[in-house]
Formats: C-alpha cells, sequence, structure tokens
C-alpha cells in the first residue's frame, strides 16, 4: 500500500447545527469533499482577533450617558423643569458617542 501524503489525523466535534452550516458552505463552493475544504479554510481562512480599545470607551462613555440622563429625567420629574445646562450636556454627549461610533467604522472598514 503506498505511503499516504497526509498521515496526521485531526478530529473535532461540531454540533448539528454547526454540521449543516459547513454543508451549506461546501454546497456554495460545489465540492462535497469535506476533508479538502477544512484544510483549505484552517491553512488559508482568515483570523480577525478585533483589538478596538476605542469601542470599550465608548461603551463606559455611553454607560456614563445613561446614568446622566436618568438623573435628568429623575429631576425632571421632581420639578417639571428641564435647564438648559442639562440639554446641553445631553447635547455634548451625544457628539462624543457619535464621534466614538465614527472611530469604530472607520477602524473597521479598514480591514
Amino acid at each position: 500500500m503506498a505511503e499516504r501524503k497526509r498521515n496526521i489525523q485531526l478530529h473535532f466535534m461540531v454540533s448539528e447545527h454547526e454540521r449543516e452550516l459547513i454543508k451549506e458552505k461546501l454546497s456554495q463552493i460545489g465540492t462535497n469533499n469535506l476533508g479538502a475544504y477544512l484544510r483549505k479554510v484552517a491553512i488559508d481562512g482568515y483570523v480577525i482577533k478585533l483589538e478596538l480599545p476605542e469601542l470599550h470607551e465608548l461603551l463606559s462613555l455611553m454607560r456614563r450617558y445613561g446614568s446622566n440622563l436618568n438623573q435628568i429625567a429623575k429631576r425632571v420629574n421632581e420639578t417639571g423643569r428641564i435647564y438648559t445646562e442639562d440639554l446641553e450636556d445631553i447635547h455634548e454627549k451625544q457628539k462624543d458617542i457619535l464621534q466614538g461610533v465614527h472611530g469604530i467604522l472607520s477602524k473597521l472598514s479598514e480591514l
């Protein structure tokens, strides 16, 4: 018997849903050769690990904004009035958040 070119076997488990997704990918590229497909994806596929500290900063900003907004809403409910400073604060925080979102989208578009 001739020696195999590939003599190391790899084994991994998938769920039924994952198996169906893999079968769907196979049919999309027009092959039934699971081994060739998995080798190609494992060797030539892309792995993207996003390191976006800006996203963590944006989430923190949104949490603070939410807290400030709750405090303003509580004060409006208690007094029946909204203050110009509160509206300006809301507007500034929204601008900061929007700027952060644009920055993250810009970085993602570079991928």
